[in-house]
């Protein structure tokens, strides 16, 4: 991304499917903070074309996008439906491109590279087409992690992970272990490696999706497990989930009163790596954590 674009913070991802007139039409109704316009699953192959040209149409429609994102999920770029799907939507400027089915970094950086020729087309500002990437969608994503941690593009700017599509492509019957109903070893794995790759290049790590849209309940809880493990946000498939995923995600009155203690404690002791405070010892750690929820109060605030 542009040097001058700051890293962004999105609580909740909505996918809206490209050729869905009534779902687009309720999509700037819906409480999520970005819509995902969605031209690779929900799209069948005989309405490609008319899934580009409504997404195309959808953004140049909604050119303000202060409170809601405007991300597109393309096809897979080893399909020949990707290019196309990119050359119809950059005339819209969508803020970001959702990349599925990564094998590594390099196809991030060639996503990149397209996203660089194409905005000077479109006369969009350099480097300020985002891209999520849904890292853990293929077999050999599991062993390429490593890939994202030396010159990766600076327009990846959050990684989440597929379990759906990873059951798939292991050859899996369930991506659940059959007594606890927790995520089984591989699939564990690849949100370990998602969360921590994401925090290593500092871009954001974001929450799988919850497939039962009607249990509300479980959502909240994946969302505040997804919270203590380090992620933020989550990707909604159904409109009632993002408000449920916005209210996980944003720090009560409580977490904000005692973030800001803690970033007036060390600002009263400049210079020290260690202060304490209430009997405790706190360090940088507990400091960066603080502004992490002072830096998520204020995008709720915002939105």
């Amino acid at each position: 991304m542009s040097a001058d674009k700051k890293p962004e913070i999105i609580r909740s991802w909505m996918f809206v499917p490209g050729d869905s007139e009534r779902k687009q039409v309720k999509g700037p109704q819906n409480p999520a903070d970005a819509l995902i316009l969605d031209l690779e699953d929900s799209v069948s192959d005989d309405r490609q074309d008319i899934a580009r040209e409504m997404t195309q149409e959808f953004l140049k429609s909604h050119t303000d996008r202060e409170r809601q994102r405007l991300y597109v999920r393309i096809n897979p770029l080893d399909t020949p439906l990707s290019l196309p799907d990119l050359a119809a939507v950059m005339p819209g400027a969508p803020d970001g491109i959702v990349l599925p089915k990564v094998y590594s970094a390099v196809d991030v950086n060639t996503l990149s590279t397209m996203l660089d020729i194409l905005e000077v087309r479109e006369g969009i500002e350099a480097g300020s087409t985002r891209i999520c990437c849904v890292a853990t969608e293929t077999a050999a994503s599991l062993t390429t992690f490593h890939t994202y941690l030396d010159n990766v593009s600076p327009r990846l700017s959050a990684l989440t992970w597929g379990g759906e599509d990873l059951s798939a492509a292991l050859g899996a019957s369930t991506n659940r272990h059959p007594k606890t109903g927790e995520y089984d070893a591989p699939f564990q794995l690849a949100r370990t490696l998602c969360l921590s790759t994401a925090r290593a290049i500092g871009a954001q790590p974001v929450g799988v999706v919850y497939p039962d849209f009607r249990d509300l309940d479980g959502l909240r809880d994946e969302c505040l497990y997804d919270l203590r493990s380090g992620f933020i946000g989550k990707i909604a498939i159904h409109p009632a989930q993002s408000e449920v995923i916005n209210d996980a995600f944003t720090p009560t009155a409580e977490d904000i009163a005692h973030a800001q203690r803690v970033v007036d404690v060390f600002e009263q002791n400049p210079g020290l790596g260690t202060v304490g405070m209430d009997g405790m010892m706190l360090d940088m750690p507990h400091l960066k954590q603080a502004r992490n929820v002072l830096a998520m109060a204020e995008l709720a605030a915002q939105k």
